[in-house]
């Protein structure tokens, strides 16, 4: 669609609003010329503390107008914000009309959309008017903006036991056993790299080390510690056993509510690995099945059954670490809307705290897009989810927090649920970005956040195993950074 803006150049917006409500359409900035029948001009004025927009867009031959107005006010970053909402405002509105589709979270394109609700109950708006301003400023549908309401009041309820010096530790573990057909994470396969885990571990441990002694000397305090991956249990028990022992003997844990570490895929899962994970204060594992369908498991590349999962489960019933999660993923290849019951309702059955129930992603470089794999259309994955979430209440169970992707089936979200008291308080800390994530390993992705703004600075690691070995002075320099945006606070 070619695209031509005047009085403005607030590009991003529309994009998103196009790749929302357009799908497959690419933007084009072209003049128009006669006999263009797919474009858009989209124009601004501003008078005073008044922005109008207008909105001509022609599909098909037909032209289709919209307009829109936003009163201006505060400093120059604040009216910035207004002007591109209200361009993102009347292109959606102009979009949603021609094309009679309503997205469920309206013109929210973005990873965390609770959070206009959050800052909505920061600004003393009352729940009602927090939902009345999702529903009215950003056009989502009612279902989705009780759900956003919920997960921003957690989000404020983990707000409040945090301090300023307060941060939480994630541990990247990049290797799996195979890949997912839906994964494009930059991990190895332990089959291709079994040469690179011990290296790996040794240069971990040693970024561990040198990261609890800079958060020592900058008087911070650890309040979650997370192990994610890949598939951490990829590792040895004594691979992990000494991944977690450097975390020990590094940190000072006595403030750390919660040790979480990703048990995933059943298939990787022993008694003598569980132990390990007991001995050393793990709260929480997560079991991810994904799904229980066979002809699923193998369709998206899964070297176990679904009797392997019991398995796995048992034995962590057996160990009694205090919290369990488990995951589901709506929309996989070959799966269908039964399966995706049979699959949620047999999670149910280990009565685990808290279950996150994702939509599938459709990511670059995934074995789905790049072999063509048959997927669920968009209204088998809606009711999957249309199923999920009135089951997952009568259980006992409420949605905690949530998150999008982009190019997600539907254009739905990924629902963290859990009974009362199960809640993963890292999981609210960095969907909401509450505190700083001091990130150790391949690819970890370090958040520095600024208390009660919404200023974030990253830093990154290298990405790919062999190179974070071998280049350790990365993660030196981003530590060095680390305890620089404390000094300055």
């Amino acid at each position: 669609m070619k695209l031509v803006f005047r009085g403005h150049d607030e590009r991003y917006v529309v994009e998103q609003s196009l790749m929302n409500l357009f799908p497959g359409e690419l933007p084009v900035y072209e003049p128009i010329t006669p006999g263009d029948d797919s474009w858009a001009v989209i124009s601004l004025e501003e008078t005073g503390d008044l922005c109008r927009v207008a909105v001509s867009l022609c599909r098909g031959g037909k032209t289709t107008e919209q307009t829109y107005q936003e009163p201006l006010s505060g400093g120059d970053f604040q009216r910035e914000g207004l002007r591109r909402h209200a361009v993102g405002a009347c292109f959606f509105l102009v979009a949603r009309a021609v094309t009679g589709v309503t997205p469920p979270w309206g013109m929210l394109t973005g990873v965390r959309p609770d959070k206009p609700v959050t800052w909505a109950l920061e600004d003393g708006k009352s729940p009602e008017e927090a939902r009345a301003y999702l529903e009215e400023h950003y056009f989502v549908t009612p279902s989705r903006a009780a759900l956003a309401l919920e997960t921003g009041a957690t989000a404020a309820k983990a707000a409040r036991r945090l301090e300023k010096r307060d941060i939480d530790v994630y541990v990247g573990i990049p290797f799996c056993p195979t890949r997912c057909a839906y994964c494009s994470f930059v991990s190895q396969s332990v089959e291709r790299s079994f040469a690179l885990v011990p290296p790996y571990v040794d240069a971990l441990c040693g970024e561990i080390s040198a990261g609890g002694e800079m958060v020592r000397r900058a008087g911070l305090r650890v309040r979650t510690f997370y192990m994610g991956g890949g598939t951490p249990t990829t590792l040895t028990a004594e691979q992990m056993d000494r991944v977690l022992t450097a975390f020990e003997t590094s940190f000072d844990r006595t403030a750390c509510e919660e040790i979480t570490v990703e048990a995933g895929r059943p298939d990787t899962i022993t008694a003598e690995k569980l132990v390990v994970l007991r001995t050393h204060g793990v709260t929480r594992v997560s079991v991810n099945p994904q799904t229980f369908e066979e002809n699923v498991l193998r369709a998206i590349g899964r070297c176990h059954t679904a009797a392997d999962i019991d398995r796995a489960m048992e034995l962590v019933a057996r160990c009694g670490f205090p919290h369990v999660n488990m995951d589901l993923i709506a929309g996989l290849p070959e799966d269908t809307a039964e399966g995706f019951r049979r699959s949620l309702d047999r999670c149910l059955t280990y009565g685990p705290d808290d279950i996150t129930v994702h939509t599938l992603a459709l990511k670059k470089g995934s074995r789905i897009l790049t072999e063509g794999l048959r997927i669920p259309g968009a209204e088998t994955v809606a009711e999957m989810l249309d199923y999920a979430s009135p089951t997952l209440r009568t259980a006992g169970y409420r949605p905690y927090y949530l998150y999008r992707q982009k190019y997600m089936s539907g254009s739905f979200e990924n629902i963290g649920w859990c009974r009362s008291g199960g809640e993963c308080w890292y999981n609210v800390d960095i969907m909401s970005e509450l505190c700083s994530i001091l990130s150790f390993g391949a690819a970890g992705s370090t958040k520095m956040v600024v208390p009660g703004t919404n200023q974030i600075q990253r830093a990154f690691n290298v990405k790919y195993p062999t190179e974070y070995i071998q280049r350790p002075e990365k993660w030196q320099a981003n530590q060095t950074a680390f305890a620089a945006f404390y000094e300055a606070l």
